[in-house]
């Protein structure tokens, strides 16, 4: 399944009857658009630049709103600050342990999670988390090259 589009979140949100204000437009649009995955203060810094008088609380309570409605994903990793993920499909990541820099990868086959031994155990998974941790290129490299 491919990550929905902004256009196609946006629409999926206004046949839900959500209020889309300019500033959660422009919060969704950047989520869905990035391949990164910030934090809700790094999304404020970003959309500061388009309204500036927004407030932290708002981007907060955006983000909020978008998890619960299934349109974006929150990441948290225990007492570190949480990403916010705009790909809404099941997938796996990467994270880096040096620079912290998380990358989308493929899921690995779905046998794995519907197995004779889930079944076994009678667990029905409804969704799931699997990320892969390491050092990237860029670290091993010398030359950290992206944004988070």
């Amino acid at each position: 399944m491919h990550k929905r589009s902004y256009a196609q979140s946006l629409a999926d949100l206004k046949s839900r009857g959500i209020r889309l204000t300019p500033q959660r437009q422009v919060i969704l649009q950047f989520l869905k658009e990035t391949h990164e995955h910030p934090t809700a203060e790094q999304v404020y810094q970003k959309i500061g630049e388009q309204f500036p008088g927004i407030s932290l609380a708002t981007v907060y309570n955006t983000l909020n709103m978008l998890k619960e409605l299934g349109v974006i994903r929150e990441m948290s990793y225990g007492d570190e600050s949480s990403r916010y993920d705009g790909n809404d499909t099941e997938h796996a990541h990467l994270v880096c342990q040096s620079c912290n820099h998380v990358i989308d990868i493929p899921c690995p086959s779905e046998e794995v999670l519907v197995s004779p031994e889930m079944e076994a155990l009678g667990f029905a998974i409804g969704s799931y988390r699997l990320e892969f941790y390491g050092t990237c290129a860029s670290c091993r490299s010398g030359k950290v090259e992206h944004a988070s």
